[in-house]
């Protein structure tokens, strides 16, 4: 990462159904989650770049419909924390990328962050 700060969480991961656990059996990752997130950063840097213009340039190379892109783009403007704790597996199980897609959140972290605190569970 160009002039950021990266993290580095070491786990280990074992797959059970759809999602994974770490050893310490605390947290779980949800896979679906985490790949929605990489996947929006990922976009959000081609624009960044200059590599695609919109997320609808986006949706048609992916071959997805517009409002997926859209969607999952929302989620680069998460507060730092509640990445980090979506990526430590702390979420709560309700909050799921689906969670995500059919909630928008507001650009102010405190205000996520209140909002995420309605939830119950770790992060």
């Amino acid at each position: 990462m160009k002039g950021g700060l990266g993290i580095f969480i070491p786990m280990v991961l074992r797959r059970r159904g759809v999602q994974r656990i770490t050893d310490d059996k605390r947290h779980v990752h949800d896979v679906t989650l985490l790949e929605g997130l990489a996947r929006a950063f990922y976009w959000q840097h081609l624009l960044d770049i200059g590599a695609m213009k919109t997320g609808s340039s986006i949706a048609r190379a992916e071959k997805l419909h517009p409002s997926v892109v859209n969607e999952l783009l929302r989620l680069t403007i998460l507060a730092p924390d509640i990445i980090e704790g979506i990526m430590a597996g702390k979420q709560p199980r309700c909050l799921t990328l689906m969670w995500f897609q059919r909630n928008r959140l507001p650009v102010d972290w405190q205000v996520q962050r209140e909002i995420m605190g309605t939830f119950e569970g770790d992060l």
